[in-house]
């Protein structure tokens, strides 16, 4: 019986170790790599626009080297990593955990605006890029997002390099803003939500000045207060508007009674439609409007030094009369 049971010992060892020498795969042990070259290749990653190596590369250089030389710049990097790789969440978590962890970094500014432009970016799609699309009709989640952040960064560091920029993409956010009040409370007036309207015409007159919204919101304000019967804030709603926008047309916002002809025609004929709200120059339009304005003003100064030339001066002077008379 003994030697059965010691045979039955030695086999079920042998199993054991003929399953252990069958099992999966080891665990590769990767060898320690230096900080340093960690870094190299996460910046040649980066040059070369390969942003998911050099994601990878920066997640095992903060990982093995946490309180390395390189590891807040290894943080930083990691950000501007995510926001070229059109990860915008994993973008805005970087910012927010360097910001959290290094409040007074010399390049904490950074941190913010790239914390804005990965809001700013994702609040436009590919389509919107390209296409003439509306987008102040859509959520302005991610532009309130991208507001603050570049907001937070003019307040905090208006000497910073990045905040020229900031600053232009912040006056484009805030027509956008504007313009998304407005078409809200173009259908409060639809609705006959005459209090909402005013209350969202208000806000835009009162928070957001300077845009292209402002005289629609005083419209919207002075129709839906006469609808509530306040007849004082409706005419001065009106009077602020015919003051500063003497050429602004007045329409009517809210949705107006079927006539017989409507009725008739099912809305077709008969009726004038509600106004809608101004759409805001994009700046990037703008700017090109501007560059072309200069380029035919730089060609009209060239064909008259050219024909200057031509005509040895003889009619500079008639040129320069007419000018002046004009």
């Amino acid at each position: 019986m003994r030697p059965l049971k010691v045979f039955a010992t030695v086999v079920l060892f042998s199993l054991l170790s003929a399953c252990s020498g069958l099992g999966g795969d080891k665990e590769v042990v990767a060898p320690d790599v230096p900080e340093q070259q960690l870094y190299d290749d996460a910046l040649s990653a980066l040059q070369a626009d390969n942003y998911s190596l050099a994601i990878e590369k920066l997640q095992l250089l903060e990982a093995r080297y946490p309180f390395g030389r390189y590891s807040e710049q290894a943080q930083l990097e990691l950000i501007y990593a995510y926001f070229r790789n059109y990860e915008p969440e994993s973008a805005r978590a970087a910012a927010d955990r360097f910001i959290r962890l290094h409040p007074n970094h010399d390049n904490v500014d950074y941190a913010y605006y790239l914390k804005g432009l990965t809001a700013f970016e994702e609040d436009r799609s590919f389509f919107e890029k390209y296409l003439p699309i509306d987008v102040s009709q859509r959520d302005p989640g991610a532009a309130l997002d991208s507001f603050e952040s570049f907001s937070t960064l003019l307040n905090r560091y208006p000497q910073s390099e990045y905040a020229p920029d900031a600053q232009k993409r912040m006056q484009y956010l805030k027509n956008r803003l504007a313009t998304h009040e407005i078409h809200v409370a173009a259908y409060y007036m639809k609705r006959e939500a005459w209090v909402a309207a005013a209350n969202r015409g208000r806000y835009v007159v009162e928070n957001l000045q300077e845009t292209p919204a402002v005289p629609d919101a005083l419209a919207i304000m002075a129709e839906a207060y006469t609808e509530l019967g306040m007849h004082d804030l409706a005419n001065n709603a009106r009077e602020v508007l015919t003051l500063n926008y003497p050429d602004y047309r007045v329409r009517p916002f809210k949705k107006e009674r079927a006539t017989l002809t409507q009725a008739a025609t099912f809305g077709l004929l008969g009726g004038e439609e509600p106004a809608e709200p101004a759409r805001p120059i994009p700046l990037a339009d703008r700017q090109r409007a501007e560059a072309r304005e200069r380029a035919a003003a730089d060609e009209q100064q060239e064909e008259r030094s050219l024909f200057s030339r031509m005509t040895f001066g003889v009619f500079d002077d008639e040129e320069q009369d007419e000018d002046s008379t004009r």
